[in-house]
């Protein structure tokens, strides 16, 4: 990815390290994190055109908190320091972190210094969002204060001479009136960037990269119909076409239609090589009886394993396969090195023994909006570039209690009227995930002249930023009557529908 200027995220085990990046990339700049004990040596090679130290939630001060070499301040980049690393900065370089007798916390009032680059063409006056109980109470020398707030003497500090900055709120969280200017100033008035980090070139680039580390050789890869394995896909296919192979294993535990949907796009829109398992009578065999949710998820990945092998082996020599890894996991996995086969929709491993002597990961840098925006770029259908995050299990972990046919088609039915509902109020893209649950409970009903004892099928929306944490959405209530009205008329076994209105925590997005 070094064909564009860079810019590196430190991460100090902070909650907002992704989004740092992803503000930077949504300016146009391509940005790496990298944890805060990365070598000095390969920092300096790497010659970004800045770098950014994360916030985090320790102490500078406490037993064995996160800090980078005072070398790095050598390198002759600008730096810019939010919360965490702006106290690692003062700390670093002479100043002094002590202990706030008053802490901030949420939107806060600072007053800034615009004669400051950092701070150009911004208001005298700006609400930040602050999230510390330690504060700079002087800066190190050299440095000038550059902006209070009632508690923080030292709300943001500049050495401008040497090209380094720092900020006690967070500018990349959108509650900081004036974060993006920040960011901005930082980027392009004082690193020097010229914002050259665009999803066409990048496609370009790893079409290219692709078709060259190839050539003639055969590529297998295992496609869920979800975002990241397609865009993955797509992108391999365009590189070396009929060398691809798609295998599509098909559980029976798909939304409503969606199997048929994935093969067509694949096979007639895009003529890839795909081969569509359809194993569903063999997952629901193995799965009969089971109602444990841990022993489904073990039972369906451990038979995914199996599907798949069987069908690659029929293939075959085969050279590479492709994985749709995405930044996030790379990240997350602490070492920088995705080179280890993923869990398939984290429910198991993919076999390492079915022939491959290399892995393509053509998203490995890419951010999930990213990926979305490459999947538009390439032609896949909206519909599947934008499709809800589905489960590894399935729909296996919607039915609660054991599985079986009949009680799969209820769900897929009245799944798939509330999801068309929320998308006809055009309210698809603004609640992160909605589905519908086919509870284990079963209840008295009046319908017509007669009392029934039928299915209650429960509806679940939440909003989130990182699924880490989420909201239950608030569904207008006539959207949430409509879906409810069509279900109990439409699906036949069910006679009441409820609406889950629990955040995470304490609940879980998934009920099971």
């Amino acid at each position: 990815m070094k064909e564009h200027e860079s810019v590196l995220v430190l991460d100090f085990g902070g909650q907002y390290s992704h989004l740092i990046a992803r503000r930077v990339r949504d300016l146009h700049v391509y940005c790496e994190i990298k944890p805060y004990s990365a070598k000095i040596a390969d920092i300096s090679s790497a010659k970004y055109k800045g770098i950014i130290f994360s916030g985090g939630p320790n102490s500078v001060y406490a037993d064995r908190a996160p800090e980078c070499p005072k070398e790095i301040f050598e390198i002759g980049v600008p730096v810019l320091g939010i919360c965490y690393g702006a106290q690692l900065m003062a700390k670093l370089l002479g100043g002094t972190v002590s202990h706030c007798k008053v802490s901030e916390y949420g939107k806060t009032l600072v007053d800034i210094n615009r004669d400051s680059r950092l701070f150009s063409g911004m208001k005298k006056s700006s609400v930040c969002w602050m999230s510390h109980t330690d504060r700079i109470s002087a800066a190190p020398e050299g440095f000038e204060v550059i902006g209070k707030s009632d508690a923080c003497p030292v709300a943001a500090m500049e050495n401008d001479e040497k090209g380094f900055y720092a900020v006690q709120f967070h500018p990349e969280v959108q509650h900081t009136e004036q974060g993006t200017e920040v960011l901005k100033n930082f980027l392009f008035g004082i690193c020097g960037c010229s914002g050259d980090w665009q999803m066409d070139s990048f496609i370009t680039t790893a079409v290219n990269n692709l078709r060259e580390t190839i050539g003639s050789k055969k590529v297998i890869c295992a496609l869920s119909g979800g975002v990241d394995s397609s865009v993955a896909a797509v992108l391999v296919h365009k590189a070396v076409g009929k060398n691809l192979t798609c295998i599509f294993v098909d559980h029976g535990l798909l939304r409503k239609d969606e199997g048929d949907e994935v093969e067509r796009v694949f096979r007639k829109q895009f003529d890839m090589n795909l081969i569509r398992v359809n194993a569903e009578e063999r997952f629901l065999a193995k799965l009969a009886g089971v109602s444990e949710p841990e022993r489904k998820r073990k039972i369906i990945g451990g038979e995914f394993i199996r599907v798949f092998e069987e069908e690659a082996k029929k293939i075959g020599k085969v050279d590479y396969l492709c994985q749709g890894t995405i930044y996030p996991d790379v990240v997350e996995s602490g070492t920088g090195d995705a080179a280890v086969i993923k869990s398939h929709h984290n429910v198991g491993g993919l076999p390492k023994d079915i022939g491959f002597t290399g892995l393509v990961e053509p998203l490995r840098y890419l951010f999930k909006d990213e990926v979305r925006e490459v999947g538009e770029k390439l032609g896949i259908p909206e519909k599947l570039v934008w499709r809800q995050p589905f489960p590894g299990p399935g729909l296996a972990i919607r039915v609660m209690g054991d599985i079986t046919k009949e009680k799969l088609i209820v769900l897929k039915d009245a799944d798939a009227i509330f999801r068309e509902e929320v998308q006809k109020a055009g309210l698809g893209r603004k609640i992160s995930q909605y589905f519908a649950v086919l509870t284990n409970i079963k209840s008295v009903g009046v319908m017509g002249d007669g009392r029934t004892y039928d299915n209650t099928v429960a509806l679940r929306g939440v909003t989130t930023s990182d699924f880490m944490t989420a909201d239950w959405a608030r569904i207008p209530y006539g959207v949430l009557a409509k879906a409810s009205d069509r279900i109990i008329n439409e699906v036949s076994g069910v006679n009441r529908v409820v609406y889950d209105i629990t955040s995470k925590p304490p609940a879980t997005i998934e009920w099971e």
